[in-house]
């Protein structure tokens, strides 16, 4: 007790301290001023209680705006006196607002808490902008400016401005600089400078920057006998053309310059209310089974005054000649309306170009993933001319040894490096067993290992649903690797991606180094052009199938793993790329790594133009594609790249 009755002295003394004429107009006074807007606040009056707290020129209202956002702010009850303190009940320490000073603690119950609702924080927010602005933490500083990004109106103008000078962070200054012309767009002072920050802008495709000029080119449509001289008018609409005459009529009738629109259900309604005895005007009702027969007693109801008028067509053409319709600016001022349509047509121009290039990064990305999926089956289907309809359950098994190595090393960085060479090693040692096992017997009877590697195919796919289950897995990728590489709000390309076309890139270098310049793809090419020849050198030519067809096994094990991050790991993963594959390798041409890699970017592209045309059907780019290589291989049977020998010979 003794310790409240110290407190409330100390209380009376600070406040009798507050109002003596040299500390006349401190916070506290002009809180005082302001004390019912603030006790009780709400989103349409805070507004005017803040910008008089500003107006004002006392110290300390940036930091009694976050203790009110916050709801740190308390009315001691006694006296009608606001003091800073924690967010909780039970015992409060009360904080003096001018001073600093603690005061002691005091019961919750003899304070009321000032609890401003979601709006009013809002509102507060968007005033603390201008201090946090050129706050000495660019952290802070970045929350301000991103809140302005999404959300900021006339009043947050210049302190903007002025804080672009003092700005020491290269990057925020240049996003700053960039919000202030946005904001000059909408609130400038002057249609010169407005005029100035849209031209600013030519070329630029920021999302931002239309949702700041679309406002500007909105419309109205409006009616008038002739075209008012003091609006800024956008275009004058043809009737039939540009406005239907049901909409006009609309448009009138609203206006009050013609009777509503005659809706038929209302006109059988009039009908049947003055219907006696089964007849209306004499008329009896089972004559009125036509539109004409109804439209002419209704008009006879109208005639008498029992319905109400409406216009026939030739009375609605007579008065659409006496009006004009056309459609005005929101904006008032020509000049904006003309800087902002010029440069919508540059955003236009250059939103077009960006499109295409990202469609181009799309489309490179997808060649990739092609290239990686059919390098394999170039491989082994040029050196032993066999058509392996199982390439694609080694891209398979290559994805679910990825994610059975994320099982056991849960480090995903560490998982995929270790997952790579290890998916190379088992889909090659599977490709070997099946060459030894299947394709070696069966060699030259194109029919018969067709059939085989199909029923392999079926076997490795329900091999897989039991030993995984028939639910898709995750195969994670690394956390360097999520996100996207952003160029602008059109182009981006997801690190994923880019890392599939690298090591595309690489594969593709190093079997070109394989083919060329080692002894092994000096006899892989020996065998390729002439078998016999290759055999009477030397060179054995089941050995070179046998690596050959455990190198490209290996190859689409590897690619398993690259598709598998971005794609759901199934049994029926290598199937959605096998036919892809072979479009891509007879395209390309057989046998040629060059080839293939020509070949998955005409797929590739191919894929994704038609996509860009059709995006919500994605089975139309399948059969254009198949449709696609049917006429090509009329025109180039041997593909784009073609390699001399067994291919030529037969």
């Amino acid at each position: 007790m003794r310790q409240l009755v110290f407190c409330l002295l100390s209380v009376v003394f600070l406040i009798i301290t507050d109002l003596t004429p040299a500390a006349a107009r401190n916070l506290q006074a002009v809180l005082m001023e302001n004390l019912k807007s603030i006790e009780r606040p709400s989103r349409r009056t805070v507004g005017d209680t803040i910008e008089n707290l500003f107006n004002s020129g006392v110290d300390g209202v940036p930091r009694f705006l976050q203790k009110w956002r916050d709801k740190k702010v308390w009315l001691l009850k006694e006296n009608k006196t606001l003091f800073y303190g924690s967010d909780k009940r039970g015992d409060i320490e009360l904080i003096h607002i001018v001073t600093g000073k603690v005061l002691g603690s005091f019961s919750s119950r003899a304070a009321k808490q000032i609890k401003p609702n979601s709006g009013v924080r809002s509102v507060i927010d968007s005033a603390l902008v201008r201090f946090q602005l050129s706050d000495p933490d660019p952290k802070v500083r970045g929350t301000a400016l991103q809140t302005l990004e999404r959300n900021a109106d006339a009043k947050q103008l210049k302190p903007l401005r002025d804080s672009v000078a003092s700005e020491t962070d290269l990057s925020l200054k240049a996003r700053k600089k960039r919000l202030e012309r946005l904001l000059t767009i909408s609130f400038g002072q002057s249609i010169p400078e407005r005029v100035i920050a849209i031209k600013h802008f030519e070329g630029d495709v920021g999302i931002d920057l239309r949702a700041a000029l679309n406002p500007l080119l909105s419309t109205t449509t409006i009616v008038a006998a002739e075209l008012p001289k003091d609006k800024n008018i956008a275009r004058q609409l043809q009737i039939g053309i540009d406005i239907s005459k049901a909409e006009a009529h609309a448009k009138l009738a609203s206006r009050g310059l013609a009777p509503q629109p005659l809706v038929k259900s209302a006109r059988d309604a009039a009908i049947i209310a003055n219907a006696a005895d089964g007849k209306v005007e004499g008329v009896a009702l089972g004559a009125l089974n036509t539109e004409a027969a109804r439209e002419k007693i209704y008009r006879t109801l109208v005639n008498a005054g029992k319905a109400a008028p409406f216009l026939n067509p030739r009375g609605l053409e007579d008065l659409l000649q006496k009006y004009i319709f056309f459609e005005i600016y929101t904006e008032p001022d020509p000049r904006i309306t003309d800087a902002a349509l010029n440069g919508l047509t540059s955003i236009n121009a250059a939103v077009n170009l960006n499109q295409a290039l990202d469609l181009g990064l799309d489309a490179l990305s997808l060649a990739s993933i092609y290239f990686l999926a059919a390098i394999g089956l170039a491989i082994t289907f040029g050196v032993m001319r066999v058509i392996n309809m199982a390439h694609g359950e080694f891209i398979m098994m290559g994805a679910y040894t990825g994610y059975l190595v994320q099982q056991l090393i849960p480090n995903y960085t560490i998982s995929i490096v270790i997952a790579l060479p290890l998916a190379f090693a088992v889909t090659f040692a599977a490709g070997v067993i099946l060459e030894r096992l299947v394709i070696r017997h069966l060699m030259h009877r194109p029919l018969e290992t067709l059939l085989a590697t199909f029923g392999i195919s079926i076997a490795l796919q329900q091999l897989a649903k039991n030993m995984f289950g028939t639910q898709a897995v995750p195969l994670t990728a690394p956390s360097w690797l999520d996100g996207s590489l952003i160029f602008n709000d059109i182009v981006s390309i997801s690190y994923i991606r880019i890392a599939i076309f690298f090591l595309a890139a690489a594969f593709c270098l190093l079997l070109l180094y394989i083919l060329r310049r080692t002894r092994l793809g000096l006899e892989v090419r020996a065998v390729t052009q002439n078998p016999l020849m290759a055999s009477s050198m030397g060179i054995n030519p089941d050995r070179i199938n046998m690596l050959t067809f455990g190198l490209g096994s290996g190859i689409a094990g590897i690619a398993g793993v690259a598709i598998g991050l971005f794609a759901q790991v199934s049994s029926e993963l290598g199937a959605n790329y096998i036919v892809q594959s072979f479009m891509t390798v007879v395209v390309g041409g057989v046998g040629s790594i060059v080839g293939t890699l020509a070949g998955a970017g005409m797929i590739g592209s191919l894929q994704k133009v038609i996509e860009w045309f059709n995006p919500s059907n994605t089975l139309a780019a399948q059969t254009y594609m198949i449709i696609f290589v049917i006429i090509f291989i009329q025109f180039r049977p041997r593909g784009i790249i073609a390699i001399k020998g067994r291919a030529a010979e037969e």
